[in-house]
C-alpha cells in the first residue's frame, strides 16, 4: 500500500508541477477563458427603469453594466413595462426564455390600480443564442384563477419528473373568503401554452407571499435536492425533493437580522468553482439595492453570513429582483460581444446642422433641435461585417435603421441575413466634407444615406446637393 502511495503522490506532485507551469506561461488566456455570470434585471419606476437590463461579473460578487448601462430589451406589449424578469436556459441549451411581470409603476399605473385590477398577463422573449431575442408576446396566467387580479414576479424552473417546466408567479385573488398573494404555478414546454394554474405556495391567515425562487442543490449537499426562499414577512427557507412534492420549513433569516421588512426579491446564484452559493436580497427598505448573503448548504439557516464590508460591488445601475444565469465559455463571449459600453451618439445633418437623425413611430427623419433618446444611437459592429457599423436604437434597443424599398425606418432585428445586409453599412469619409462621414449601404454600395425633403432615404449619389445631404457628424 506505501508503495501505491508512494507512486500516487510522485504522480500527483508532477502534475501539480505541469498545472503550476502552465499557470504561470499562460495567465491571462487562462483567466480569459473562465466563464462568468450573467444577472437579468430592472433598475427602478418608470417606461425607461422598467424593462430588461443586463449585468455581468467573473466572480459573482462583482458587477458590470452591460450596454452602457443602458436597457437591453424593451418591451412593446401590455403594459409596455416590465419587472421581476427571470432568465431561463433549457436543459439542452438550445432556447432561452426572459419572462417578466407586465408592470409599469408611474407610467400609467400605480400600486393600488396593479393589485387590484392588474395584468393577468406575463412578458416573454424567446432566443436561440441569448443575444438575438424575439419580439415579446404576453402570456396570461392568472386569467384563468378565480377572482385573480394580477401576476406578478414569475419565475420557472425544469422539472424532469414531468419533463417540462413549472412556471410559478404570485397572483392576488379571493380563496376561502381571504384576498391576498399567493402563489399559483403552471406546467408549460414552451411558455406559449400552460396547464390551467394551481395553486402552490399559501401562507397562513392574512399572510402574502409574492417573491419566491428556487434553487436545485447537487447530491451531498444538505438534505434536499430543491431549496426555493421566499419573501413572506420573512425570507423563509423551504426544503424539498419534488419541486411539485411536500416542502419542509427550513427556518428563516431573522438570525442574521434580515426580515422580510427589510429585504425582498430572493435571488440564487451557485459560484461555478465551489459549493457555495449566494441569496441576493434586495434592501428594498433602505434603498441599498441587492446584497449577497453566503452559504455551503442553502438547507441550512445557521450557513447563512452577511457580506463583509467592501466585498462586493453591483455596478453603477441599481439592480431590482431578478436572476442569475451562471454562463458557458461561448455564451459569455455572446454576451459579452452583443452588449459592450458602446457610446451615445446623434447623427447632424451637414446641410441643415440644427437637423438630427431620429426616429418616430419607426419611421426616420430628420428633425430641428432633437437631444432626447429617439435621436440617440450607439453604432455598433455591423451585423453584416467587420469593419462597417449598424445603427441601434438607444431607447429601442434591438431595433436598427434599416432600409426597405431604399426608404429607411426603425426596425426590430429578426436576425435573418437579409436584416442584417439591410442595417449595415460603411463609413467614410464625408461626401462633401472630408471631415465628416457618409455611409455607404452594405448590400446597395453604389447607394448611401441620405436625406430628401427631410426623409432618410438610400440613394445613388452623383450631385452636389445629394452629396451634402448624405453627408452627417457623428456627435454626442
Amino acid at each position: 500500500m506505501s508503495a501505491v502511495l508512494a507512486r500516487l503522490s510522485a504522480i500527483l506532485v508532477a502534475a501539480c508541477l505541469l498545472f503550476t507551469a502552465q499557470v504561470v506561461t499562460t495567465p491571462q488566456r487562462a483567466a480569459a477563458a473562465d466563464p462568468g455570470y450573467l444577472m437579468t434585471h430592472f433598475i427602478g419606476d418608470g417606461a425607461t427603469g422598467q424593462q430588461i437590463y443586463f449585468s455581468h461579473s467573473a466572480d459573482g460578487l462583482n458587477w458590470t453594466d452591460l450596454n452602457g448601462g443602458g436597457m437591453a430589451l424593451r418591451s412593446t406589449v401590455g403594459t409596455r413595462g416590465v419587472r421581476d424578469p427571470a432568465l431561463v436556459r433549457s436543459p439542452d441549451g438550445s432556447k432561452y426564455w426572459i419572462i417578466a411581470t407586465d408592470l409599469c409603476i408611474g407610467c400609467g399605473q400605480s400600486w393600488g390600480d396593479s393589485m387590484s385590477n392588474g395584468s393577468r398577463n406575463l412578458v416573454v422573449w424567446e432566443s436561440t443564442d441569448l443575444v438575438t431575442w424575439s419580439q415579446p408576446w404576453l402570456l396570461n396566467v392568472a386569467g384563468a384563477i378565480p377572482d385573480g387580479r394580477n401576476a406578478w414576479a414569475p419565475e420557472a424552473i425544469w422539472n424532469p419528473a414531468t419533463n417540462d417546466y413549472v412556471l410559478y408567479w404570485a397572483t392576488n385573488a379571493t380563496l376561502n373568503g381571504v384576498l391576498k398573494h399567493r402563489i399559483y404555478y403552471a406546467r408549460t414546454s414552451d411558455f406559449r401554452t400552460t396547464t390551467t394554474p394551481q395553486l402552490y405556495i399559501d401562507r397562513a391567515g392574512t399572510q402574502n407571499i409574492i417573491d419566491t425562487q428556487i434553487v436545485e442543490v447537487p447530491s451531498g449537499v444538505g438534505d434536499y435536492r430543491y431549496v426555493r426562499a421566499s419573501g413572506d414577512g420573512q425570507i423563509t427557507l423551504e426544503g424539498s425533493n419534488s419541486i411539485l412534492g411536500t416542502w419542509t420549513n427550513l427556518g428563516n433569516l431573522s438570525g442574521i437580522g434580515l426580515t422580510g421588512a427589510q429585504v425582498e426579491g430572493p435571488m440564487w446564484m451557485k459560484f461555478r468553482d465551489r459549493n457555495e452559493w449566494t441569496l441576493y436580497l434586495d434592501q428594498y427598505a433602505s434603498g441599498r439595492g441587492y446584497m449577497p448573503v453566503t452559504t455551503t448548504n442553502p438547507s441550512a439557516s445557521s450557513t447563512y453570513r452577511l457580506p463583509a464590508s467592501g466585498s462586493y460591488n453591483l455596478g453603477g445601475t441599481t439592480k431590482r429582483h431578478g436572476s442569475i444565469l451562471n454562463l458557458t465559455a461561448a455564451e459569455d463571449s455572446r454576451v459579452q460581444a452583443r452588449w459592450p459600453n458602446t457610446a451615445i451618439n446623434r447623427l447632424q445633418s451637414f446641410n441643415f446642422p440644427d437637423r438630427y437623425v431620429r426616429h418616430t413611430d419607426f419611421d426616420v427623419r430628420i428633425d430641428q433641435n432633437i437631444t432626447g433618446p429617439d435621436a440617440q444611437f450607439r453604432l455598433r459592429t455591423g451585423l453584416a461585417g467587420t469593419g462597417t457599423v449598424s445603427f441601434e436604437s438607444v431607447n429601442f434597443p434591438g431595433y436598427f435603421l434599416r432600409h426597405s424599398n431604399y426608404d429607411f425606418q426603425l426596425a426590430y432585428n429578426d436576425g435573418t441575413t437579409q436584416f442584417a445586409a439591410d442595417a449595415t453599412f460603411r463609413r467614410v469619409a464625408g461626401l462633401a466634407d472630408l471631415a465628416w462621414s457618409s455611409f455607404q449601404s452594405y448590400n446597395y454600395p453604389d447607394r448611401y444615406i441620405r436625406h430628401y425633403a427631410y426623409q432618410l432615404r438610400l440613394d445613388p449619389i452623383s450631385t452636389a446637393t445629394g452629396r451634402s445631404d448624405a453627408t452627417f457628424r457623428v456627435t454626442s
